[in-house]
């Protein structure tokens, strides 16, 4: 057991799991970089700690100056939120050497989730249908043109340790595999530091599904349903829903069993999600792994009653999950909209700055999860995400209605944010419909050059 939990993440999520842990009698420790001094996280947490400089790689990535933090406060365990050392496979594994939990999967489900072909080979080997594409890594563009040759074009170049749409390149024909190829290999190593690509078959304007799983350390696996992330820019997700409105019951069933099946087949840890793709046909294909708290985990909690911080935290602690079904049925419908500082109109350029004007939405059914206030300034240094506006419903009509009149209330002025292009997607017809899939935010948005 432990009474004190140094959270190592800023902004909306850092804020988020202090609130957990509080309702959970754990006391806090919040990092801050100098460019977060004014954060909300180090206002909340019981004791901060000042990692500085103002970059990530000097302050939230530093494993050392997390660690010792932890040391320095008598810090029993560590919480890494999404991004920065979350999926740092080398990280979970100082936090056990140093004998802090690490509130989050094993560092072999790290290890395994991190490399996207190695994951995509365990998937198949456990009875998932994945997507066509070649079966081991490729450094080279005359590999790549073979794989694709093998596989038919159109195909889509991934970095095998990728995530977040880097290294990620569609190539229509061979042509464009060779112009495209040297651009993902270099992103793949300027971001993971992993040249390997690998080619998969492309799947047309597909449907983006994933399904919240949580295991514990005696093996025992459940989902919480499905989340739908169809609606995104570039691979970055803008908008997600629980449940998906591409899903009936059967199809439901089966999604969540598969993914089920496949985090039993690799004895998966804590909380994870096990993404797919759905085809126009209803076909579903593995994807991914993310061996994370995911951004969205709020639409999952608001339509189960779940708590998934707080059960991240009881099953580090050896408790086990809280149901021996392997589903569970939700009540009522949740969006939720990344509120982001970027200009839309711009090609989401970034709009750090002083935020003079803020004006919360609130009511029935209304989940706000931010950081920021009136006088907060946003840096320019971190993510761009400001607050995950959350809105549920009896029913998805319900939960649409909700949202657009949050979108409406909510005022961050002067800097830039997506709330316009939010209420724009949610009064479109194909949305309102759920007949949508991830091109849906191409009508909305100014064609990227590269595009």
């Amino acid at each position: 057991m432990f009474g004190k939990l140094l959270v190592a993440n800023r902004g909306e999520i850092a804020v988020r799991i202090i609130r957990a842990c509080r309702e959970l009698g754990i006391k806090t420790v919040a990092v801050y970089s100098e460019a977060d001094a004014d954060g909300l996280h180090a206002a909340l947490a019981d004791e901060k700690v000042c990692l500085p400089g103002f970059k990530p790689v000097d302050t939230y990535l530093n494993m050392e100056k997390v660690i010792q933090a932890a040391r320095e406060t008598g810090a029993g365990a560590v919480h890494p939120g999404y991004g920065y050392l979350a999926e740092n496979e080398a990280f979970a594994l100082r936090c056990g050497e140093a004998g802090i939990f690490f509130i989050g999967p094993r560092p072999e489900n790290i290890r395994l989730a991190g490399n996207k072909l190695r994951a995509k080979k365990q998937a198949a080997a456990a009875g998932l249908p994945v997507i066509p594409g070649c079966e081991r890594g490729i450094c080279t563009v005359e590999e790549a043109v073979a794989a694709a040759r093998d596989t038919g074009f159109p195909v889509i170049l991934k970095a095998t340790a990728g995530g977040g749409g880097r290294g990620m390149r569609i190539c229509s024909d061979e042509e464009e595999l060779r112009e495209e190829f040297p651009i993902a290999r270099a992103e793949a190593g300027a971001s993971f530091g992993d040249v390997t690509l690998y080619v998969e078959k492309l799947l047309r304007n597909p449907r983006h599904i994933e399904v919240q799983v949580l295991g514990d350390s005696g093996g025992r696996v459940i989902h919480l349903g499905e989340r739908e992330c169809s609606v995104q820019r570039r691979y970055q997700k803008l908008i997600e829903e629980s449940p998906s409105p591409a899903l009936d019951d059967d199809l439901r069933d089966k999604i969540g069993a598969a993914a089920v099946r496949l985090a039993e087949s690799i004895n998966y840890f804590n909380a994870g999600t096990v993404e797919f793709m759905l085809d126009a046909n209803n076909n579903f294909y593995f994807m991914e792994i993310n061996a994370r708290l995911q951004v969205e985990h709020p639409v999952t909690e608001m339509v189960t009653g779940i708590d998934i911080v707080k059960e991240q935290v009881r099953l580090a602690l050896g408790e086990r999950v809280k149901t021996g079904v392997q589903r569970h049925r939700g009540h009522g419908w949740a969006l939720e909209c990344r509120i982001n500082a970027e200009d839309p109109e711009k090609f989401f350029l970034p709009s750090p700055g002083l935020i003079e004007c803020y004006r919360a939405p609130g009511g029935f059914g209304v989940r706000l999860d931010t950081h920021v206030y009136q006088g907060y300034r946003v840096p320019p240094y971190y993510d761009s995400l400001l607050a995950k506006l959350v809105a549920w419903g009896r029913d998805r009509a319900a939960a649409i209605c909700t949202m657009r009149r949050a979108l409406d209330e909510f005022t961050l002025e002067p800097v830039k944010t997506t709330i316009p292009l939010h209420k724009r997607i949610l009064a479109d017809q194909s949305f309102q419909k759920g007949t949508f899939n991830t091109s849906l935010v191409n009508r909305f948005v100014p064609a990227d050059d590269d595009d």
